[in-house]
């Protein structure tokens, strides 16, 4: 009898999901730019895999302390991986998209540069809350504990390290107003010579912490010239694909710049702390790219399943971006008990390692939902009771709440 009931429950079930995913598609004003969600929700995703395949734990001799390593110093070949999951570039194109777009829409309806601002940044950091307190207490108790000092270092290095990123998109985001009409060859004129006076002049390298604000303002500023309608025609996006590519190809190739577009434990140049003119023109063809797929997802995203879980996804923004190296952390430190496993505590640098990583994703996703389930009231609103007309309500919130905090996310 269970058999012959479970075909049925599923049937059930499916059709609930496409039911609340009707709900969702109805919702949706029809002048919503569904591309704009799409292109932020590729870009966590991209961050997040990358992390995951990129970043790893090692046990050292003991078995009980944990450093850092990157299948990129052992394999160095494997620097494409790199090209495809660094999208940083992406996240401030979208966000100064958003950024300016608000702003203006916000000064139309008459409210003040302060209440635009407050609405934003305290969506932006209110999830913080909940990681700083978490690492607080841990780091706390690994210490006391008697965990080596540089392991609980290294934990703490690498559940952070999502924070910068949002101090940097917290200043620009409250220059908005000043961006507004500022051209992206302002800040990549600055980028270049400050790599000019760094690498060719032989400059101190702390020169370089110049462009960790110049260097995301050149994405943060084609956000702003597309809200401009600047960018439009498909023109716009070949020339930065193309430019973009061809300009970062030539870095690598004869300016001696890494192939890496992520930072290596143990390299002597990072493209992406703080970001490099490579890294610049790299993020130029992304968002080159990314403005090219545009009018495909808007295509795409009329399928109602594809776009309430585009909608959900960017309802859960912040809650993935910060929680994801925990989540991590979390797998490889629970399971150090079970001895040095492949791919999560040996060194990586055999395709054996790639491997056994790729096979502790699916672990990695499972306690990343966890950490969202205990973490995402700090980032969503609070349930409303059930019944026909809260889900109905509920529907609309997944939508209309997207911007109001998914795109304060980037």
């Amino acid at each position: 009898m269970a058999e012959s009931t479970n075909p049925g429950r599923r049937t059930g079930v499916w059709k609930g999901i496409r039911r609340g995913a009707a709900q969702v598609d109805a919702a949706t004003p029809a002048d919503r730019d569904r591309a704009v969600d799409a292109l932020r929700a590729l870009a966590i995703l991209g961050v997040v895999l990358g992390h995951w395949l990129v970043t790893a734990l090692v046990a050292d001799d003991g078995g009980t302390g944990l450093r850092t390593a990157s299948p990129l110093r052992h394999l160095p070949w494997l620097a494409p991986i790199s090209w495809v999951f660094q999208t940083l570039a992406v996240f401030f194109l979208v966000g100064g998209h958003v950024a300016t777009r608000g702003y203006l829409s916000a000064r139309r309806r008459g409210a003040t540069y302060g209440q635009w601002l407050r609405s934003r940044l305290s969506r932006l950091f209110k999830p913080v809350v909940a990681v700083l307190t978490l690492w607080t207490v841990a780091s706390g108790l690994l210490l006391l504990s008697g965990t080596d000092p540089g392991t609980v270092h290294t934990l703490l290095k690498l559940a952070l390290s999502p924070l910068w990123f949002l101090l940097v998109f917290a200043a620009l985001t409250a220059a908005t107003p000043l961006l507004l009409r500022l051209h992206p060859l302002w800040p990549l004129a600055v980028v270049l010579h400050v790599d000019l006076l760094r690498f060719g002049l032989g400059g101190q390298d702390r020169l370089g912490w110049v462009n960790l604000a110049a260097g995301w303002l050149v994405p943060f500023t084609l956000g702003a010239a597309w809200t401009r309608g600047e960018l439009e025609r498909r023109r716009a996006g070949w020339i930065l694909l193309t430019g973009g590519t061809a300009a970062t190809a030539a870095l690598i190739a004869w300016a001696g710049y890494p192939a890496s577009m992520v930072g290596v434990p143990g390299a002597g140049v990072s493209n992406l702390n703080p970001p490099t003119l490579a890294a610049v023109t790299f993020g130029l063809a992304q968002c080159g790219l990314a403005l090219l797929l545009r009018e495909p997802l808007r295509r795409a995203l009329r399928r109602p399943l594809l776009w309430a879980a585009v909608a959900l996804l960017n309802l859960s923004a912040m809650t993935i971006f910060l929680w994801h190296q925990t989540a991590m952390m979390a797998t490889t430190a629970t399971s150090l008990t079970a001895g040095h496993l492949p791919g999560l505590h040996t060194v990586p640098d055999d395709l054996v390692w790639v491997a056994a990583r790729v096979l502790w994703l699916p672990v990695f996703t499972l306690a990343l939902a966890l950490c969202w389930t205990a973490f995402r009231g700090y980032e969503q609103e609070p349930r409303r009771p059930r019944g026909r007309a809260s889900r109905v309500i509920r529907s609309r919130q997944a939508v209309h709440g997207t911007e109001a905090k998914a795109q304060h996310h980037v």
